[in-house]
């Protein structure tokens, strides 16, 4: 009987290595992979670490030749710097605040990897996601990792049937604890490598300046105003504030203000109390949907409005053009346009969109 062949997303860092680790123990025909994403050689040869940086294609390189798997590293510059970076870019320039790893699971690793391997007779592609695909019924639903601390699957809800019929996440069964140990355990000298948690293509994680710099003429210096209009001081940008902020706005009011929402017609960042930055309702858009269905009317679920939140209970209603409401039972802390909001029923991930603005 002929192994199941799978190509495996390799970052360099711990979870992926222990991930083609533990497929290739479990009879899998294992090939790693690294995404060659960066834009510039230099830029990149210069950086130390991150998910995307040439020292990281050396890392799992060195894990390959260790647990006995083939490794190559495949172009995707072009799709990255499209489906990622551009977006990226556009996004905070109209005033938003996108999650570019988002993004790049949704275009790059789930979609123009998996047809890669496809096309060279694998049957999955894998991931050192914390997280878990499981059969119900006649379909796959994503579920929240044994690890809860470390879990990711808020940055997957746009996983397809077909995508997770045909990905394998062996991490999400673990702890990261034991992910490390077994690396250790392997002799993976990857095994106590830092988590990167910056995004991987702003090198200093000065994330205006990289705008800035890509799309000259573009960011410019306005005015912070109240709810009222009036004028309080001058911001050096839009990019380089999001909702909830309250450090960094160089405002001397002699009280704390935050960021309340960010207008890039007439490019004015509004400032307010902290009770103006807790709302209750949301319209999202670019819906997918893994195991929810909202036409026969509005459902009880649980939603999270960023990565590091956790579910609460809310009610999503299908709008006529597509887009749906989620009305929380209790306010939320700094909605954020260009965020996603993700639904779950438990351990269970039912779907997500994009926010596109308060209701």
């Amino acid at each position: 009987m002929n192994k199941k062949k799978v190509v495996i997303g390799m970052s360099g860092g711990v979870d992926s290595s222990v991930a083609a680790y533990l497929l290739k123990e479990q009879g899998y025909d294992v090939i790693g992979v690294t995404m060659q994403i960066w834009q510039s050689d230099k830029e990149y040869e210069e950086r130390e670490g991150g998910c995307c940086s040439l020292s990281a294609v050396d890392d799992a390189r060195r894990v390959a030749d260790k647990i006995g798997i083939p490794f190559y590293v495949l172009n995707f510059r072009d799709s990255f710097k499209r489906n990622v970076i551009d977006y990226f870019v556009e996004e905070y320039l109209a005033g938003n605040t996108p999650n570019p790893c988002i993004a790049c699971n949704k275009y790059l690793k789930f979609d123009e990897l998996l047809m890669k391997a496809k096309g060279i007779g694998a049957e999955y592609v894998a991931t050192g996601h914390y997280a878990k695909i499981e059969k119900k019924g006649d379909k796959y639903v994503l579920v929240k990792s044994d690890d809860d601390k470390k879990d990711q699957t808020y940055a997957l809800y746009n996983m397809t049937q077909e995508q997770l019929a045909h990905t394998l996440m062996p991490c999400g069964e673990y702890t990261k604890d034991r992910i490390r140990e077994i690396a250790k355990e392997i002799g993976l000298a990857v095994h106590n490598k830092k988590d990167s948690e910056e995004i991987c293509f702003v090198t200093d994680n000065n994330h205006g300046r990289y705008i800035t710099e890509a799309a000259p003429g573009k960011v410019k210096e306005g005015n912070f105003v109240d709810k009222e209009g009036h004028i309080l001081g001058k911001h050096k940008g839009i990019v380089y504030y999001t909702i909830g902020q309250r450090k960094g706005l160089g405002l001397a009011l002699g009280r704390p203000v935050f960021v309340t929402s960010i207008d890039p017609i007439r490019n004015e960042v509004v400032v307010g109390p902290e009770e103006d930055i807790f709302k209750t309702d949301l319209i999202c858009k670019d819906l997918n949907y893994i195991d929810l269905d909202l036409t026969k009317g509005p459902v009880e679920l649980e939603a999270k409005i960023r990565y590091s939140a956790k579910p609460q209970p809310a009610v999503a209603t299908l709008l006529e053009d597509g887009r749906v409401k989620v009305s929380f039972k209790e306010k939320q802390r700094a909605i954020t346009k260009g965020q996603s909001v993700v639904f779950y029923n438990g351990n269970y991930v039912l779907g997500g969109g994009i926010i596109e603005n308060l209701a």
